[in-house]
């Protein structure tokens, strides 16, 4: 029986991600940094393992034993502190990274995102060849574009490494994107730029979480999931 280590439980992929490693058989433990935290990831499906993403004993417990680590807490949002976004984003992946490391787990896979290339520019078919946004004016964008540079750069003897971008993801569960839009919708704030034209790229959760779970059991690699 597979054995996996999940970061970011408690949020709407993570908890969705356990649900699923559980209903197939996989034994899960998840990082849980609040006792609230620690509710959402058992109802998932977890055993939790209390702690954040800079305690490095509650990581090692976590991983130790594991077959594969996903990486998906992140300090989401447009604004904030830029402080607050490398402590999550940056050292709080490299941490997970050190972690693995520790407790000699096979694979890697970290949760993505197609914001970390985003300076200002559309993307547009773009694939695992379009450079990062290391140099952003967005926090989220330039950190996520940091870490993911680290988990690439981690991959060698001893550790895989896995990264998976999925774009604006929704489904059932969804308690921030989706609620925003019909919100906006309903109160005549939404606005259509282009008049309506303009495509982008979704992700369903459930797509979401089969990206994961094939990036666990194949080649190492950046996996794009509707990206373009």
């Amino acid at each position: 029986m597979p054995a996996a280590f999940v970061t970011g439980g408690s949020g709407f992929v993570g908890a969705a991600l356990i649900r699923r490693l559980a209903a197939d058989g996989w034994t899960v433990r998840a990082l849980a940094r609040s006792p609230e935290a620690e509710t959402k990831v058992r109802e998932a499906g977890a055993e939790a393992v209390r702690g954040d993403l800079l305690d490095a004993g509650a990581l090692e417990r976590g991983a130790r034993g594991a077959d594969v680590a996903f990486h998906s807490a992140a300090r989401l949002g447009d604004f904030g502190p830029w402080k607050e976004f490398r402590r999550v984003n940056v050292d709080g992946t490299k941490a997970v990274i050190a972690a693995c490391r520790a407790a000699d787990v096979e694979r890697l896979v970290h949760v993505g995102t197609e914001a970390a290339l985003m300076h200002g520019q559309a993307l547009v078919a773009v694939d695992e060849r379009a450079p990062l946004a290391f140099g952003s004016r967005a926090p989220y964008s330039a950190t996520k574009a940091a870490a993911e540079a680290a988990v690439i750069e981690a991959n060698n003897a001893g550790l895989e490494t896995v990264v998976v971008r999925p774009r604006f993801v929704w489904g059932a569960g969804d308690t921030t994107l989706l609620p925003i839009l019909v919100d906006m919708a309903r109160s005549g704030r939404l606005r259509w730029i282009g008049g309506g034209r303009q495509l982008t790229s979704t992700t369903h959760v459930d797509n979401t979480v089969e990206g994961l779970v094939l990036a666990a059991e194949s080649q190492h690699g950046i996996v794009d999931l509707a990206c373009g």
